[in-house]
């Protein structure tokens, strides 16, 4: 296919506060340099994708608080290609709203969907995936997905069962019989035993036309609020428009809303290096490591007998450890993390509470 009606959708509207104290609400994960690489989670997705889809295809959805950040991380990327979400409604509602005004534009257009703060190391092997889906996904209106091949029985991720009996079609996609949320470690267990399962990315390709007959289908609603003005998109009327659908739009995702019912839903099991960056430890676990397994984000510590630790300190603090070992340490600004490492889950509820007593203050 054409590469001119190839568009991609980059979700950056999450706020990350199982990152809490790096990621905050006036600055989350996507637009900080996490890994120390020189790029934001976002520019390097952005730079990912850009090997496959025109530059001037591809769309941004954030919280319209976070349009700055994007000018400014992005100063490519064209105005009307930022769009600005006026509140938090899950994923589908991002995906009807983005998909709804690339059909505005052009009829013939085949989306990707892709997060905003994932970690792809293998680059060329994702490239030659989109590259297979965006041309299965022109060629029969299939929805699709990427299902990442499961190295571990997590318990972070969701699944995506696949018909294991069925040869995949000319592009490597075979038909998904389930979506199961995070399983507990035995049910992981037997999903990975199986061979029938695979991760699932949340990275959608499909015509725009397929996606918006989903929605007509399985979420009406939804869809029609974005069709009420159709004339509004891509003019000073636009943005007006938008906080008016919002107000009344269901929140929900995209797998519970539309991906869990349609019949036509296809994915490939790919091995992409892939991990979705949520917590401190999958940070741990993708990051280069010192001789006694420690992860330094920071160019001003110092380590003393300290083993099996994340720690994330300002370069221009001197951060001495000595005789500590599995450890999360993050220092922001004026808030400081201490936390051991196999209870991270316990950072999202230490963020309630700080709502709570504190205020948003330090959120």
């Amino acid at each position: 296919m054409s590469t001119e009606h190839r568009y991609c959708v980059i979700m950056a509207g999450g706020v990350g506060s199982r990152f809490w104290p790096m990621s905050r609400t006036e600055k989350p994960k996507q637009f900080i340099d996490i890994l120390g690489t020189g790029e934001t989670l976002l520019q390097s997705t952005y730079r990912r994708v850009s090997a496959f889809c025109p530059p001037e295809n591809i769309i941004i959805v954030a919280n319209a608080r976070y349009a700055r950040l994007i000018r400014e991380q992005l100063p490519a990327l064209p105005e009307r290609n930022i769009l600005g979400e006026p509140s938090r409604r899950d994923t589908a509602p991002c995906v009807a709203y983005a998909s709804y005004k690339i059909w505005l534009r052009d009829k013939e257009a085949v989306i990707a969907v892709v997060p905003s703060d994932h970690l792809i190391t293998k680059e060329d092997a994702f490239r030659q995936t989109m590259e297979s889906a965006y041309a299965c996904a022109a060629d029969n209106g299939k929805l699709l997905t990427l299902g990442i091949k499961p190295t571990r029985p997590d318990t972070g991720y969701g699944y995506i069962q696949f018909d294991s009996t069925e040869k995949p079609n000319p592009y490597g996609f075979v038909k998904v019989k389930t979506f199961t949320e995070k399983p507990n470690l035995e049910m992981a267990n037997v999903f990975v035993n199986s061979g029938e399962f695979a991760w699932n990315s949340g990275m959608f390709i499909w015509r725009a036309e397929s996606i918006l007959d989903a929605f007509d289908t399985y979420q009406p609603e939804i869809i029609s609020l974005f069709k009420e003005d159709p004339e509004a998109y891509d003019t000073d009327r636009e943005q007006a428009f938008i906080e008016g659908v919002y107000a009344t739009c269901t929140a929900i995702s995209i797998d519970y809303g539309i991906m869990e019912h349609a019949q036509n839903v296809y994915m490939t099991s790919a091995d992409l290096g892939w991990s979705d960056l949520g917590t401190w430890v999958s940070l741990y676990e993708n990051s280069v490591k010192d001789k006694k397994k420690n992860v330094v984000i920071g160019k001003n510590t110092m380590l003393f007998d300290t083993r099996n630790c994340v720690i994330n300190c300002p370069n221009e603090k001197l951060v001495v450890l000595g005789s500590v070992k599995d450890l999360i340490i993050s220092e922001y600004d004026d808030m400081l993390l201490i936390c051991k490492m196999d209870e991270e889950q316990k950072i999202k509820h230490f963020v309630n509470e700080i709502s709570i007593e504190k205020g948003d203050k330090f959120l």
